[in-house]
């Protein structure tokens, strides 16, 4: 059911998601500074590509101070823009009982888009 899933989301949208996401480290790994949020990035695109099969972990240790901070700029930089996106989206697809599973995934994308340090993806 999943795979079935994955690939009704990659029509719909998820790869115009994922592409986006990747454009955006692109631009994002011009810089010295932007490579850690160019990996985040990288990090969202390959959950938006195949959602249904992916679950997100808080790390064990949390990621410490350095992911409290660097989530902070993230939040201010543009994390709250995509995460706010993802939202509107999850509630646009979970007014339907279609559309639900696809909201639901877009609610797991926008909880890892505004955090995403201290995060992992790993497969069910």
């Amino acid at each position: 059911m999943s795979t079935l899933g994955n690939i009704i989301w990659l029509l719909f949208g998820g790869i115009l998601i994922a592409i986006e996401y990747l454009s955006a480290s692109i631009i994002l790994f011009v810089s010295i500074i932007g490579i850690p949020f160019g990996m985040q990035t990288i990090k969202l695109a390959l959950v938006a590509l195949w959602p249904f099969d992916k679950e997100i972990r808080t790390k064990g240790d949390g990621g410490g101070c350095l992911s409290i901070l660097m989530n902070l700029i993230w939040i201010f930089i543009g994390g709250i823009y995509i995460s706010i996106t993802h939202l509107l989206f999850g509630i646009l697809f979970a007014i339907t009982i279609i559309g639900f599973p696809f909201g639901k995934q877009h609610f797991k994308l926008a909880a890892l888009a505004l955090t995403p340090f201290g995060k992992e993806v790993v497969s069910k």
